[in-house]
């Protein structure tokens, strides 16, 4: 058992050099070690400025807020996640930390809740990706203190990245889920409903493209949103990755409206404003790039609501405050 136990963590082990590999090819070095957060300096200081505001902060009484950033990989949530780590008042538990999860995947509830109460911060995030088909799971069993972030890109930035980085992982698993089987990583169909199963099922997958099963990856998983309900959630925001680097000021505004903090530019200082880079669409399987345009449609009319709503906020409180008494 244990020599299995060994080969199955050497296995992991080189799939990962491999990976990171694939992606230093596409990428450079320093994007890597941005992504993964390895440079000390950067966690020195911060771990700091984070051990100065709980000594400063440690005789008040607020239960710290678990906060789960969801969504699908390769859509900004390192950025996120990076960001929020930069205000003090945040613990940030990777998808990479042992202490909270296990090979990816979130670890038992009862051991999150002790990660929250003895974090000593004022929220927790976490980043269960591959647990997103949980999000409501994990959002009432915290109650009402409890908030999620979903975090979407568009469909060609996403397949562009996840192709880079993880090659034909998405059409390999798609491919045995349309063949009755159940793949090793199962969460990547977890919780599909009758109808997009019956619609990945619908195609021929020894002719795909590893770039269409990436795109079909983006529309089941984003679709999950709209069918957990989380669009009626008001413990849940959308968070668009192309508007945050084209205008991170404005997004990182509201998330902190939604979160109600106040807004600190360090938030975004690692971010320079620029728009979406123009390169022509990919060669998506026309039925996929139709589902993913409508449902890209339809997550950015929920995500401009809800932007629009927390600026009406922001602005009526402003106003509130000066009111004269």
């Amino acid at each position: 058992m244990s020599n299995n136990r060994a080969g199955h963590a050497a296995s992991r082990f080189v799939h990962k050099l491999r990976q990171n590999w694939r992606w230093s090819k596409a990428h450079r070095w320093t994007h890597l070690i941005e992504e993964h957060d390895l440079n000390p300096l950067v966690r020195g200081r911060r771990a700091i400025r984070k051990t100065w505001w709980r000594l400063a902060h440690r005789d008040e009484r607020a239960a710290p807020v678990p906060l789960f950033l969801v969504g699908v990989q390769r859509s900004g949530t390192n950025l996120l996640a990076h960001g929020l780590d930069e205000l003090p008042e945040f613990q940030v538990y990777n998808e990479g930390n042992a202490k909270a999860f296990d090979h990816f995947r979130i670890r038992a509830l009862p051991t999150i809740e002790k990660l929250v109460e003895q974090s000593g911060a004022r929220f927790v995030l976490f980043k269960p990706l591959c647990d997103s088909h949980r999000t409501p799971e994990l959002l009432e069993h915290f109650g009402a203190r409890a908030r999620a972030i979903w975090a979407y890109r568009n469909v060609d930035g996403r397949v562009r990245s996840a192709v880079a980085k993880f090659g034909d992982s998405n059409l390999r698993v798609l491919r045995a889920f349309a063949a009755g089987e159940k793949p090793w990583n199962a969460w990547q169909v977890a919780a599909l409903s009758a109808e997009n199963t019956e619609f990945v099922r619908s195609f021929d997958f020894s002719s795909m493209t590893a770039e269409s099963a990436a795109a079909l990856f983006w529309y089941v998983r984003n679709a999950l949103y709209f069918e957990m309900g989380l669009n009626q959630r008001p413990d849940t925001i959308l968070v668009n990755y192309d508007e945050y680097l084209s205008e991170p000021e404005r997004v990182a505004i509201a998330l902190c409206g939604f979160l109600a903090l106040p807004y600190r530019k360090a938030m975004i200082a690692n971010i320079d404003p620029r728009r979406p880079t123009q390169r022509p669409p990919l060669a998506l399987d026309p039925r996929i790039r139709e589902r993913c345009n409508a449902l890209k449609e339809r997550l950015d009319a929920a995500c401009s609501a809800q932007m629009a709503q927390l600026r009406g906020e922001r602005t009526a409180s402003r106003a509130a405050a000066r009111r004269p008494a």
